[in-house]
């Protein structure tokens, strides 16, 4: 049996969003869609490997400003965060790996 997915429909402002300390992963997509399901095995292989990674599943669509201020158009949208600014971007993954490198991306970097 599938574990039902949950796109939270009261999704935080943008300005929080930039606010924010950290790594943060934002989902956008909705609980229907076929290739956010798909995605969900390798996104929480890939949060198992970062648990120090906030994640936020959004819902998006007509009517939901924050997708809309990200540019997102394809479910689902992946959007990596660190300190409130854009550090990386994944569109519909379809396995940890994808993930894994954008996730990467807010590592810090030596020096």
């Amino acid at each position: 049996m599938t574990t039902p997915l949950h796109y939270r429909p009261d999704a935080p402002s943008r300005a929080d969003l930039e606010r924010g300390q950290g790594l943060t992963l934002l989902e956008f997509g909705v609980d229907w869609c076929g290739h956010c399901r798909a995605a969900q095995a390798g996104v929480a292989e890939a949060l198992a490997a970062h648990p120090a990674v906030r994640h936020l599943r959004i819902e998006d669509g007509p009517g939901h400003a924050l997708g809309r201020s990200f540019g997102v158009t394809l479910w689902p949208t992946l959007v990596l965060l660190v300190d409130g600014r854009e550090r990386g971007r994944l569109v519909r993954p379809t396995e940890a790996a994808a993930v894994l490198a954008t996730l990467r991306r807010g590592d810090p970097i030596p020096g």
